[in-house]
């Protein structure tokens, strides 16, 4: 979902790659429909209820530089990706974003899919009852107390 103050953001920073960062917007936001973008720290963010995705970085420079956030989490093969803890993606220019699509598209897909599935699992943990207990948690027995496995020592 396009935000307003983004567009405020692009027509008061007139970025030299405004064209190519719209372009990567687009296919960013279009990707997935729980796709978000706002402006925090001076840049754009796009993100999802589950955490941000990307930021626009270095944007006065020409070229696009997207910084993912937690790039480390996505498995699939990205050949354009790099980094090797902090992941970002370069692209010189419109028709470049243009030619890697797929490549967003499919990061973005993967990314909303760890977060629908992290989500599921809270759920799910939420939902099951407790070991040795009932839904709510209440047990009848008392915790049992184990021995540390390394030697005290005496007191002086």
């Amino acid at each position: 979902m396009k935000s307003a103050a983004v567009e405020r953001w692009f027509a008061s920073t007139k970025p030299p790659s405004e064209a190519a960062l719209r372009r990567v917007r687009e296919l960013i936001l279009g990707a997935d429909p729980s796709m978000r973008e706002r402006i925090q720290y001076g840049i754009t963010f796009s993100s999802t209820k589950s955490g941000d995705f990307a930021a626009f970085v270095r944007y006065s420079e020409s070229g696009v530089n997207l910084r993912l956030m937690r790039g480390r989490r996505l498995h699939g093969r990205y050949p354009h990706l790099e980094g090797a803890t902090v992941k970002r993606m370069r692209i010189a220019d419109e028709r470049e974003a243009s030619a890697r699509a797929a490549e967003l598209r499919s990061m973005v897909k993967e990314w909303c899919a760890l977060g629908d599935a992290a989500t599921a699992r809270a759920t799910k943990r939420a939902a099951a009852p407790m070991r040795g207990g009932s839904a709510l948690g209440i047990s009848s027995h008392r915790p049992v107390h184990k021995p540390s496995l390394s030697p005290r020592r005496p007191l002086r």
